[in-house]
């Protein structure tokens, strides 16, 4: 299995590279939506999974880097890219802001605290004229499909490149769990939590943030109601749970899966009432039969399979 894993991996990633070519505007605009929503999952994961904190704010920097790299564009005449990277140093710079009094609370006082959050972010974005208030703001328009998705899936590559590369292979990600599972014990053994829980949540609100300018300009319409909406982070936590929480794989397994679903159910049915339902049946069901999540599923069965074969 783990001399399969790179050429599968490589196989996959070139599919994906090649798909643009056999796949028309529609079904193309789907897949960037699934690209988009993985890198979303894998970013919650960072904070919500490795670290332990049930963040419930985690899509106002989507939010914020979608009203930044548009007013960028719009309002300072910046291009593109430029854009996008003021909208991850400042998704980055405000959880840092955010951060300080907040990470010091733990469980649903974290995340009552950041949900309010969020809702502030909401309800100051329809305030404010240079977002254009309850009214919306457009975005020049390219209708270049190709371009969103190869920029998304560049985006979302290197969201899970850099997520896996500091979570599953260096000292941080090691020492994040430590927090999660006992942060006094952490503490107590020299790990800084302060300072790594604060860069954890910087670092997972960054990929956002660039996620959010490259929707914005996709879609070349935001209102705080579409990128700055509860339902936004909900999904993700939604998407982390069902794939497997604190794991690398996971979030890109629920993501795909639920955001696969979501599509289907509005292509057959041109509804989202039966996709609400959707998400509270898997909600129901990971809580009380997969509480690991797919990832922790596959795990058991692995196990199993082994006690089976060692037997006589």
């Amino acid at each position: 299995m783990r001399r399969l894993r790179l050429p599968a991996l490589a196989a996959f990633l070139l599919l994906t590279l090649l798909a643009p070519l056999a796949l028309g505007p529609f079904w193309l605009r789907i897949l960037t939506e699934i690209l988009l929503w993985v890198g979303l999952a894998v970013s919650w994961n960072i904070i919500g999974g490795y670290t332990g904190y049930l963040n419930f704010g985690h899509g106002a920097f989507f939010g914020v880097g979608a009203y930044v790299t548009a007013i960028a564009m719009v309002e300072g005449g910046l291009p593109f890219g430029v854009g996008l990277l003021l909208a991850g140093c400042a998704s980055a710079g405000l959880a840092a802001f955010i951060g300080l009094p907040t990470l010091r609370l733990r469980g649903a006082y974290f995340a009552i605290a950041t949900w309010a959050f969020a809702e502030m972010i909401r309800q100051v974005a329809l305030l404010l004229e240079v977002t254009g208030g309850a009214f919306g703001m457009r975005v020049p328009v390219l209708l270049h499909p190709e371009f969103f998705y190869y920029t998304m899936w560049g985006a979302v590559a290197g969201t899970c490149a850099i997520t896996y590369g500091l979570m599953e292979r260096s000292r941080m990600g090691y020492k994040l769990r430590a927090i999660r599972e006992q942060e006094e014990a952490a503490e107590t053994l020299g790990v800084a939590t302060t300072r790594l829980k604060l860069a954890a949540f910087a670092l997972s609100a960054t990929f956002p943030g660039v996620l959010g300018g490259i929707y914005g300009y996709w879609t070349t319409y935001i209102h705080p109601d579409s990128v700055l909406t509860g339902s936004v982070t909900d999904q993700m936590v939604v998407m982390v749970l069902l794939g497997g929480l604190g794991s690398a794989v996971g979030p890109i397994l629920g993501a795909v899966l639920l955001q696969g679903v979501s599509r289907f159910l509005w292509i057959q049915t041109e509804q989202s009432v039966l996709y609400i339902i959707f998400i509270g049946l898997v909600i129901c069901v990971v809580v009380q039969l997969v509480p690991d999540g797919l990832v922790g599923l596959v795990a058991r069965f692995r196990r199993r399979g082994r006690r089976g074969t060692d037997a006589p």
